[in-house]
């Protein structure tokens, strides 16, 4: 898909201005209703845009200990049968299929360190998994970064003081 100025701004506008309208959006930037409108929805179908839904943050929730575990899958029990195991424990916020020494890394979220090692344990326990090896996120210094590289395809400069 070809990204232009206009979608790099469009994007960047939603992006700082949570819960702007696309009117709202149309005045400050300078085009038509439609025309935001028919660039908004063109990213959403060519999958650009994943999601227009909030961005959660665990930690106000309850949820305030992370961690990026690495897992050994046990030999014959595939990725597949992992990531369906691993989706019924809801603290798994997300997981990835990887290379190199380990098979698959997921960040979790946990209520304390109690909590997180309840977790692991229910890892542990879904019988497709070898072995865990988990860091504990001390900060997040950011997370989701992705603007200043669409803003770089579509031809613009620095984006949100990136």
């Amino acid at each position: 898909m070809k990204i232009d100025d206009l979608d790099v701004r469009i994007v960047e506008l939603f992006s700082r201005e949570d819960g702007i309208g696309v009117l709202a959006a149309s005045r400050e930037l300078g085009v038509a209703r439609p025309t935001v409108q028919s660039r908004l929805d063109k990213l959403r179908a060519a999958g650009v845009i994943e999601s227009s839904g909030p961005l959660l943050n665990p930690a106000e929730f309850g949820y305030p200990v992370m961690a990026i575990v690495s897992i050994e899958i046990a030999q014959g029990a595939g990725h597949i049968a992992v990531g369906t195991a691993l989706k019924e424990i809801p603290e798994i916020v997300e997981m990835y299929t990887v290379s190199g020494d380990h098979d698959v890394m997921v960040r979790v979220v946990a209520k304390s360190n109690d909590d997180l090692q309840r977790v692991l344990d229910a890892v542990a326990v879904t019988g497709a998994v070898n072995r865990t090896r988990s860091v504990v996120v001390l900060q997040t210094h950011f997370q989701n970064r992705l603007l200043p590289l669409f803003a770089r395809v579509g031809g613009a400069g620095d984006v949100m003081g990136e």
